[in-house]
């Protein structure tokens, strides 16, 4: 029997999932294992101790990713269902498939892969690029481009980051050139991809309500309060990690205060705009990721938290318009300005933080430009790769059988959930409508 239109979207997300956990439990069943514990003492206090120091801060990052994320994410005030289940899904298909990818070419030895806490971390980082990748065209895409989009991400950021930090030698601690710039334009690339020369009007659903303005602050706010434990994780335990810890507070602290005053400075009747202070508060957090380890003042960290907020901020005001116009790009929750804009400042400021402290070491002029130039370099792949290879995925999106959502059921939940107040009393043909509207692709 034929499926009917109206079933066909909804079964064809389960049936995608479906296959890919089976999958995995296979794969998992035949090469995935965990180390045998240890007669040692050493041995047993070396593990309990990488535990009891990785284990907090892998926590704080769940709560960051899980709650902070998606509940940033709920601006759209019909969408916000959508928003946090979409990035829970995508959070944990991402991971899951970023240890595939990395046990197969990095940690497959005799024909098994050891799983541990440090290699789980790690597959967290690389689905933290699809969570906010997915940021450029939230709201108008489908969950099946969105675990499409996922699968093609990942994969090329294994190899990117491979590329920048172990061939370069790219100081990255925090992840501002290997997660944040990449994720940023792999995002726009795709966007422009999917939505090609045409400019996207204005969805009447995409106007925030004070109710989903508060419920996306609050995620601002505890991205905010946990975001030094992303920064320092991966840092050495010791000095490096107590500095990294105190330079992204400063630095989040000055851009909370800057965004503030350049928000009020750039309206004109002197409020404050929410998406403003939902995102400049912490952008000093992307900038200070690539140097929050390093040897420097603490007017530095403050000096670059301020400057992140800046541009920030007067990114939303003048270049996202002016994208949009120009380049026909849309950016729907402004990742650009959040991650693109500070993020370059951060590897500028890298290359400066690199230079001095070649300078210092060598007592007059720079040693050498390597170092310096291999934080530019890594930078130039990021933004080149990521680009490249949103553009193409963006292309890949655009299957048909991929049932992207059609403009006028953009940015609402009813699509994809059973709302209770819309069940009691459903339209006749409302299910079948949206069914059929679900497979056909408008541009």
């Amino acid at each position: 029997m034929a499926v009917p239109p109206s079933t066909y979207p909804r079964r064809l997300l389960p049936l995608f999932l479906g296959l890919f956990q089976g999958a995995l439990l296979l794969f998992f069943a035949l090469f995935v294992t965990y180390d045998e514990p240890s007669a040692q003492a050493e041995d047993t206090n070396l593990v309990a101790n990488q535990v009891y120091s990785t284990f907090p801060f892998f926590q704080d990052i769940q709560v960051m990713l899980v709650v902070g994320l998606g509940l940033l994410l709920t601006f759209l005030p019909r969408y916000g269902f959508s928003a946090l289940t979409h990035n829970f899904l995508l959070l944990n298909f991402s991971m899951q498939w970023a240890l595939v990818l990395q046990g197969l070419l990095q940690h497959f030895h005799h024909g098994q892969i050891h799983l541990d806490l440090h290699k789980l971390l790690i597959s967290e980082f690389a689905a933290v690029t699809v969570l906010i990748s997915v940021g450029a065209i939230l709201g108008r895409a489908s969950p099946c481009q969105l675990l499409v989009m996922a699968t093609c991400e990942i994969p090329i950021y294994l190899a990117s980051e491979w590329v920048i930090v172990t061939c370069l030698g790219v100081l990255d601690v925090g992840g501002t050139i290997t997660i944040h710039i990449f994720s940023c334009y792999f995002g726009l690339g795709v966007s422009k991809a999917l939505f090609r020369a045409t400019q996207q009007p204005l969805h009447p659903k995409e106007t925030p309500t004070p109710s989903s303005d508060l419920m996306s602050l609050v995620g601002t706010l505890i991205l905010w309060v946990f975001w030094p434990s992303f920064v320092a994780v991966l840092c050495q335990p010791g000095d490096a990690q107590h500095r990294a810890i105190l330079n992204t507070l400063l630095a989040m602290s000055a851009s909370a205060i800057t965004t503030v005053v350049a928000s009020s400075l750039l309206e004109r009747d002197g409020k404050l705009s929410l998406g403003h202070l939902q995102n400049g508060s912490l952008a000093g957090g992307v900038a200070i990721g690539v140097v929050a380890d390093m040897a420097m003042p603490p007017v530095a960290a403050l000096a670059l938290g301020s400057l992140s907020a800046v541009v920030c901020v007067l990114g939303f005001r003048f270049l996202t318009p002016l994208l949009g116009r120009k380049l026909k790009l849309l950016d729907q929750c402004g990742i650009h300005n959040l991650h693109g804009l500070p993020g370059i400042l951060g590897a500028a400021a890298s290359v400066l933080a690199v230079l001095l402290a070649s300078k210092d070491t060598s007592g007059s002029q720079p040693s050498q430009l390597s170092p310096a130039l291999y934080q530019a370099a890594g930078l130039a792949v990021a933004i080149g790769a990521s680009l490249l290879a949103g553009l193409l995925t963006g292309a890949t999106l655009r299957l048909p059988c991929l049932a992207r959502p059609p403009e006028r059921l953009c940015f609402d939940d009813s699509l994809y959930f059973k709302i209770h107040d819309q069940a009691e009393s459903p339209g006749p043909d409302s299910s079948a409508e949206e069914g059929a509207l679900a497979l056909k692709e408008q541009v």
